[in-house]
């Protein structure tokens, strides 16, 4: 019953709902993900220096969260086993031609990633301890429907706080026990454990954990993968024709294999970058910057940093060691593909990246259930609750199989996904005025600075401008 709405869900809709709403905002945009990708990288190095000029004036000294901090809440849930054990997935079962469509998920839903999070932070409002928002909070007050708010509120709860920690803890399981030897069970109690203590610190906790590790582990991780580029750049021309030629060759279109290929992209890649799925925003709106956009085009960059350069090093690492059709899959294929390229310590280094990133994205996607579980309800119970439920779910998911676990998640992140890229189909033109804005300001030589009268229809609903 799950593969059967599943084939539906992703062969007749998401396909079509995603890239449809990606080009509609890039030609609305003028291609903001191209012609601003210099200002994304400004923005990136600023952010990591200081807090933005007069942004944190709403909330107590020390509350504050940056933006660098945001962008790294945000990535650390992407940069996950979407990108090691989710990329072998789509190769095994898609072929090389799946990795085309997870580029060009990346490239045309950027412009997605760019307006769901500016409205992320357009409509965020001051919470206990940091700013919060997402798509609850910006169907609640720029729609005005609380209903379909609260809809997209239990969806993503499920999807993040419960179906996607399992395929988490599932990967890290399945990494241990198949490098270490480390029983599943002894795993499960320790990362359930390890999940909770951090949890029950607060969003302060998890943005500065996941500040240091997300950056090390991925820097650590890509240059292994330019090690392997490096040394077998002889044969980047033919994994980039072997790509190519599965997306598009008449072979495959005669074989049925290019719809394969084409589904398992982009239900891995948007696993992997979340470029309209309606996550990232929540971590977006948790910034404190002094206009909108710079937010949004931080995320944006993060999209890129996913799919265009983890996910592609481990594609290439695959491809190169020509296992792909061997019968492996998930995480180990990358670890059998990458231990042809560098030897037998490859294994265990891969095994120790993959638990650091899958560990972070539990610590993310965790937050991401409990700011929307907040939207529903303020009950201290409720929240404490949810947290003791995570970390049953980590647990259960240590131990669970590995066909079940992805099933559950892609039939909940299909559901939200709908209903965010609805969302933001209907407020999108408020970004988008926020955009103008920001161009105006940057054309002049300012800083920009968001005022609640740029957008006079808006005002009386941008709480924290």
């Amino acid at each position: 019953m799950i593969d059967t709405i599943n084939d539906f869900l992703w062969t007749y809709v998401l396909v079509a709902v995603l890239l449809g709403a990606g080009l509609w905002f890039t030609i609305r945009t003028r291609g903001v993900q191209f012609t601003e990708f210099g200002e994304m990288l400004r923005l990136l190095v600023r952010s990591g220096r200081k807090y933005d000029k007069q942004s944190d004036r709403h909330l107590p000294k020390g509350k504050t969260i940056s933006s660098f901090q945001a962008f790294a809440v945000s990535l650390a849930s992407r940069v996950g086993t979407g990108n090691i054990a989710g990329v072998a997935i789509a190769i095994a079962m898609g072929g090389p031609g799946a990795v085309f469509w997870m580029w060009v998920v990346a490239i045309i839903g950027s412009s997605n990633a760019f307006i769901e999070s500016t409205l992320a932070q357009l409509f965020k409002v001051r919470g206990d301890h940091s700013y919060r928002g997402g798509p609850a909070y910006y169907i609640s007050k720029g729609i005005g429907s609380r209903g379909y708010a609260v809809t997209f509120a239990i969806l993503i709860t499920i999807t993040f706080g419960l179906a996607f920690n399992s395929v988490q803890a599932n990967t890290i399981a399945l990494a241990l026990e198949n490098t270490f030897g480390t029983s599943t069970l002894v795993t499960a109690v320790c990362l359930t454990a390890l999940s909770l203590t951090i949890i029950f610190g607060g969003i302060q906790r998890i943005a500065r954990f996941n500040e240091w590790l997300v950056p090390v582990m991925a820097l650590f991780y890509i240059m292994l993968a330019l090690y392997v580029v490096a040394t077998r750049i002889s044969m980047l021309p033919h994994i980039l024709k072997l790509i190519i030629d599965n997306a598009f060759g008449l072979e495959q279109a005669m074989g049925g294999s290019i719809g394969m290929a084409m589904i398992m992209g982009v239900k891995r890649g948007l696993f992997s970058n979340e470029a309209g799925e309606g996550s990232t925003p929540n971590a977006a709106a948790t910034a404190a910057v002094s206009h909108p956009v710079k937010q949004g085009l931080m995320q944006t960059l993060g999209v890129y940093v996913d799919t265009m350069v983890v996910c592609t090093a481990t594609a290439f690492i695959i491809l190169c060691s020509g296992l792909y059709d061997s019968g492996l899959t998930g995480i180990v294929l990358t670890e059998a593909a990458l231990s042809c390229e560098i030897g037998s310590f490859a294994k265990y280094f891969l095994t120790t990246a993959v638990t650091m990133f899958a560990f972070s994205s539990i610590i993310a996607n965790y937050y991401y259930g409990e700011t929307n579980l907040q939207f529903i309800s303020h009950s201290r119970i409720l929240v404490v609750g949810f947290r003791i439920t995570v970390g049953t779910i980590v647990f259960l998911g240590s131990l669970a199989a590995l066909d079940l676990v992805w099933a559950l998640a892609d039939i909940t992140m299909a559901l939200m996904t709908l209903c965010n890229i609805i969302a933001i189909l209907i407020l999108g033109r408020y970004a988008i005025s926020s955009l103008d804005d920001y161009r105006r300001q940057r054309h002049r030589g300012l800083d920009p600075q968001y005022k609640s009268s740029t957008i006079s229809s808006i005002e009386n609903k941008t709480e924290c401008w």
